[in-house]
């Protein structure tokens, strides 16, 4: 029997069905069985350059990046970069997504502040007609309308023109008016007028400084403006029957009780409006102004 001679064959097996061995020192290991490529750390100690294993955008014309030292591709020579430019997954090993602290997944949303004015008016400012009768028909959306803008010309006439009547409320200061002279009588009735405007301003700015006091933010000049209004219309009534039945009357009497309580739910419905607090507030900030209106004005003991 004739013998065979065993000599070394040649393997005609492709690289992919070859079995993978096991590097040699000094040799780069085998591409990694996933896409994405690796940056092997001993590689650049060693050589002083780094190795790129396993090029996933392979050239026309190249051995598909797994030939050459520093995966160079097979046009030109240049190097690959070391990552896909394009089509990578957030989160992936080396890819990962950056964020901004300022990011907000909620937007811009404003956060509601107890007692925070708003930027802007809550409305356009009303013509003193619309005012004067707003105050007395629809005053929650008045006073919520008219919170930032100053009512200071619509307040100071009518305030005076309430004092240049209210003199003759009083009695005694009615006849005193009547019975002087009209070089006496005219002074005496235009500096009484002054006096409300100014002791109106006085128990607004004090209304004011309690609200702020309280937990409020509303502007002062409306506060101060609307208080004075509020002074000068709710005693209107009173002042009417006053004028001709005189102050002492039982019915005048019962008037200013019932229009002293109404001026007590508008302050506090101003207040409230102005300044963004809860009633109970709003009412113990105008409780000064209040005592001052009962004991000066309707029940005249002062």
């Amino acid at each position: 029997m004739a013998g065979f001679r065993i000599g070394r064959g040649r393997d005609n097996r492709s690289p992919q069905q070859q079995p993978q061995q096991a590097p040699q020192y000094g040799q780069p290991a085998a591409p990694p069985p996933y896409p994405q490529q690796q940056w092997q750390q001993g590689s650049q100690q060693q050589y002083g350059e780094p190795e790129y294993f396993g090029d996933p955008y392979p050239q026309q014309g190249g051995p598909g990046g797994h030939g050459g030292h520093g995966g160079h591709g097979g046009q030109g020579g240049h190097p690959q970069p070391p990552y896909p430019q394009q089509g990578y997954v957030d989160n992936n090993p080396g890819h990962t997504r950056a964020f901004s602290i300022h990011d907000d997944p909620y937007g811009d949303a404003a956060t509601y502040q107890a007692g925070a004015a708003p930027v802007v008016p809550t409305g356009p400012r009303l013509p003193w007609k619309a005012l004067l009768s707003g105050i007395v028909l629809r005053p929650g959306p008045t006073f919520l309308q008219m919170r930032d803008h100053p009512v200071w010309g619509t307040a100071l006439i009518v305030t005076f023109l309430y004092g240049l009547l209210a003199i003759f409320g009083f009695d005694q200061a009615r006849d005193e008016a009547i019975n002087a002279t009209l070089s006496t009588a005219v002074p005496y009735v235009l500096m009484t007028g002054v006096g409300f405007v100014i002791g109106g301003a006085i128990l607004g700015a004090v209304t004011h400084t309690l609200a702020r006091q309280l937990g409020g933010d509303g502007a002062w000049q409306p506060t101060v403006g609307l208080s004075m209004l509020i002074m000068s219309i709710t005693d209107a009534p009173r002042l009417l029957f006053a004028l001709f039945l005189g102050g002492e009357n039982s019915l005048v009497q019962v008037l200013g009780w019932v229009t002293w309580m109404a001026a007590g739910a508008l302050f506090t419905s101003m207040v409230s409006k102005s300044h963004d607090l809860p009633w109970p507030k709003a009412l113990g900030a105008s409780a000064i102004q209040l005592i001052a209106l009962l004991s000066i004005i309707k029940l005249g003991t002062i």
